[in-house]
């Protein structure tokens, strides 16, 4: 029997669990998931066996507009992958009596399976701890929740920004997320209605990187299962409502050496280090974004003057810097930065490991941060940008992908055949969705995200 076999087994007793559901989450963004009954799984463990779900290898090239292999994917219908439960992450489903989740990792042939999005995180964070630096994050995701309408989904209230109206009509929903989070160990900060009409934020703590990008995992699940539950819909699509705020997952990172973090210079500003992380962030950011904003209806978000960090600039809390660095109550500043440019489209392993991946070459390469902007440089002129070297983002998956493909840095550290089918989706997604409105396209992803 495995050594921790029993401790495992002993846990899903005594949550009454029926099915371990094992769960993915691919490069579309879909959450997916096979269940192992309890009884099979007895056998496995108490047998000595290796525990694994089979998986078609050609599931990693599926776009997130239809269940149908992407063209140029590289992947096919011949293969088999497994995935093997990384069973620290194991939890009772407070949502789902009966049922408890663990993360999968795939693998074949008793190797890491290139292909892998958590596997590609590992290696980032194995990358930053060569270095001596241990990565710390929160995902910061906003969400809508809507209610079915005759003919499309309508707000679940119309408040405007932090009104108590808002807290008072979604409480029993609002509470019963937080509870399930609670109780998955997930521990939360803040919560507030957003701007949008139905929007909401529940921020969660920040923990070490590969826990974030799980934690994250959770969040999406818990969210919209608990709504469900309540007669809503919880949707994370960047952008729902032309007229109405959209919704970012903004991603908070820090730089630590065992219990000391990096980030401040002790005057107020960013560290040497923390200040050449933040530069490869900037410097590769058109390219990360085919990664953090890699949906055709993220770039419907990325605006300027939305507060979405549509310029590749960063400032002190300056809320239009695609990177910002947040000042602190009670504690010295900084303790983080935060990237604006990520949304509910991305899947969390790939954006973390992207991001890390940036920073580090921004810290081998020495890179310095140009002056901070501190207004919206929106605001400014075509001829003061250009002399500040202010530039626009892209503003469509198109062009972040071209800056993908011209990228390096962020191929290299993806590996070849990561990134190509990972292209290869976000391609086929592009296609799909080429000339959609709006509404089409929330229809489309609405439930999907």
């Amino acid at each position: 029997m495995p050594e921790n076999a029993s401790t495992i087994l002993t846990r899903l007793r005594e949550g009454k669990a029926r099915f371990v559901r094992v769960v993915w989450c691919d490069n579309g963004n879909v959450i997916r998931g096979k269940a192992i009954h309890i009884d099979a799984l007895t056998r496995q463990l108490e047998g000595g066996e290796a525990v694994a779900v089979g998986l078609s290898a050609a599931q990693q090239a599926i776009p997130v507009v239809a269940d149908a292999v992407a063209p140029g994917s590289g992947l096919g219908p011949v293969g088999e992958v497994w995935l093997v439960p990384a069973w620290e992450t194991l939890q009772m489903l407070p949502y789902a009596p009966g049922q408890a989740r663990v993360m999968g990792e795939m693998v074949k042939d008793e190797q890491p399976w290139p292909w892998c999005a958590r596997q590609f995180l590992k290696r980032m964070v194995q990358r930053a701890s060569d270095q001596g630096i241990a990565i710390k994050a929160a995902f910061e995701p906003e969400f809508y929740l809507l209610r079915r309408g005759d003919h499309d989904s309508l707000p679940a209230d119309n408040t405007p920004f932090a009104a108590t109206l808002a807290m008072d009509r979604h409480q029993e929903v609002v509470m019963a997320i937080a509870a399930a989070l609670s109780a998955q160990d997930i521990a939360i900060e803040q919560y507030y209605p957003e701007s949008g009409p139905g929007q909401q934020e529940i921020s969660v703590r920040y923990t070490d990187a590969l826990a974030a990008a799980d934690q994250h995992v959770v969040y999406r699940e818990t969210v919209k299962a608990i709504a469900h539950q309540q007669g809503l819909i919880a949707s994370f699509v960047p952008k729902v409502f032309e007229s109405h705020a959209g919704s970012g997952c903004h991603l908070h990172l820090s730089l630590w050496e065992g219990e000391q973090n990096l980030m401040s210079d002790g005057a107020g500003g960013l560290s040497d280090v923390a200040s050449s992380f933040t530069a490869g962030l900037l410097h590769h950011l058109p390219a990360l974004m085919a990664i953090t904003a890699p949906s055709p209806n993220s770039y419907r978000r990325l605006q300027p003057h939305c507060w979405s960090g549509a310029y590749a600039v960063w400032g002190m809390d300056n809320r239009e810097a695609a990177l910002r660095v947040p000042s602190n109550f009670s504690s010295p500043s900084p303790t983080h930065i935060e990237l604006k440019t990520v949304d509910g489209a991305a899947n969390p392993y790939l954006a973390l490991g992207g991001a890390i991946a940036a920073g580090l070459d921004g810290m081998a390469q020495g890179y310095s941060l140009p002056e901070p902007v501190q207004c919206d440089p929106g605001v400014l002129s075509e001829a003061e940008r250009g002399d500040r070297g202010i530039a626009l983002l892209p503003q469509s998956l198109a062009e972040s992908l071209a800056a993908l493909d011209r990228d390096a840095v962020l191929l290299d550290a993806l590996g070849e055949p990561l990134a190509k089918t990972y292209r290869a989706v976000r391609q086929a997604e592009l296609a799909a969705m080429d000339g959609m409105t709006l509404a089409a396209e929330v229809d489309l992803l609405l439930e999907r995200y």
